[in-house]
Order: structure tokens, then sequence, then C-alpha cells
């Protein structure tokens, strides 16, 4: 933890986020922005289509960019499913949408090296984070300049994560008080245990609009034009 000024709170030009939504996954969906989750974790694929750019084994990668592909893996084994090759009856590689890289072929062939150490879904190589299993919406409203922003975010992140995510529209958000119901905030706490309940269950379950009610945290001003 490092002090700006009044406010205590993480350096945030080196911070990382732990968790990204489903729907930031989404967003990088070309070959030269690559992310991919499974298994509850998010990857950053990126490199390896670089390095194998050009490649017909990059096909089935190419066509789930930004998507979850959980069901390409076994849960207990955290590999890719295995069934029974027809052809040879041995137990290969689960691929219904082609073989892809770093997946031996099913007969030997003289052009197919194992040499690149793990292959690319064992490791955390890739990873850049854990995927949100649960999202929720909140409010930010800036008492100093009545503006008010309402940001989607993963219900087990830190309110650190949560300002981390408002940065972009207010770069001196570490210079507020961040306070629900007239109480402080702890800043390494999530939204739940702080306080603020998601009731999107308790809203469909009465049939209601759960976007008619969205908690609402109120940032006070420190008179700290900390910029970050």
């Amino acid at each position: 933890m490092m002090r700006r000024g009044l406010v205590a709170g993480p350096d945030f030009d080196y911070f990382q986020r732990r968790y990204y939504t489903p729907s930031e996954v989404a967003e990088h969906n070309q070959p030269e922005d690559l992310w991919v989750s499974y298994l509850g974790f998010v990857y950053d694929l990126t490199p390896l289509v670089q390095e194998f750019k050009g490649d017909l084994l990059l096909k089935p990668i190419l066509e789930v960019a930004g998507q979850d592909i959980s069901h390409w893996f076994d849960p207990k084994t955290k590999d890719i499913r295995k069934h029974i090759d027809p052809l040879t009856g041995c137990l290969r590689y689960r691929t219904p949408r082609g073989r892809f890289v770093h997946v031996p072929p099913p007969l030997p062939r003289s052009d197919w090296a194992n040499d690149f150490g793990k292959p690319w879904w064992k490791g955390p190589n890739y990873q850049v984070g854990r995927l949100s299993a649960r999202t929720r919406n909140i409010r930010i409203i800036n008492t100093l300049t009545s503006q008010e922003h309402t940001l989607k975010v993963g219900a087990l992140e830190s309110m650190w994560e949560i300002l981390h995510r408002y940065l972009p529209y207010n770069a001196h958000a570490a210079s507020y008080t961040w306070k629900y119901d007239g109480k402080n905030l702890n800043m390494d706490q999530n939204l739940e245990e702080n306080g603020i309940r998601d009731e999107a269950e308790e809203f469909d379950y009465l049939n209601l609009d759960s976007t008619l009610h969205i908690p609402a945290v109120l940032l006070y001003f420190n008179d700290d034009l900390t910029e970050l």
C-alpha cells in the first residue's frame, strides 16, 4: 500500500485487476488481440497467435476468439477432453472444430515435433486473471460534480478494482472518499462485504426490472488533486 496525499491505496501505475467480466473478454476477439476464458480463468492468447501466424492449426482458436471454451476441457483433469479415436482405437484429444496448435496428430507424422514444452492450455503463461462468474451493476456518483456513471463489475471485485474501472471517467478517483449509506467503504473488500447487497435475484423473483434500483456509491472530494 502506498500513500498519495490524503489517500492511502495501491500504486495504480502497477495495479493489476484480478477479475474480468465475460463482456470484457468478448471485446478481445481479433487475431491481433485475442482472449478466451476457460475453467474460471481468462487467457490472452495473442502471443500464441502471433507465434503461429498463418498456420492452419490456428483456425479453431480464431473461431472462438473472445469466448468461453470451458466445454473443451475436462474439469477434473484440466486437460482437453479425450475420446477413443474410431480409426486407431487410441485415446486422443477430442477436437470437434478440428485439430489445433499443440494437439498431436492422430497418426505419426515426420513434420510433427513435440519439443515446445507444455501445451498452451497447461500452465499460467497466458493467464491474465479470473473470470467473474457473476456480475452486477453499481452506480458511482461524484458529489462534487453531480456526474453519475453505472459500471458493470464482478461480484467479487474489491473496491480498489472497481475504482480502477472508474478511472477513465475520473482520473482523480483515488482522491475521493468512497461512501455508501453514509459510511466509509473498506476499499479492500467487495461490494457485498461492504453491505451493498445484490438484489437482482429478488427483483427477478418478483418479476420486477432490476435496473429500477441500482445501489449508488457516493464520492466525496478530499481536496487532493492526485492524478493517476
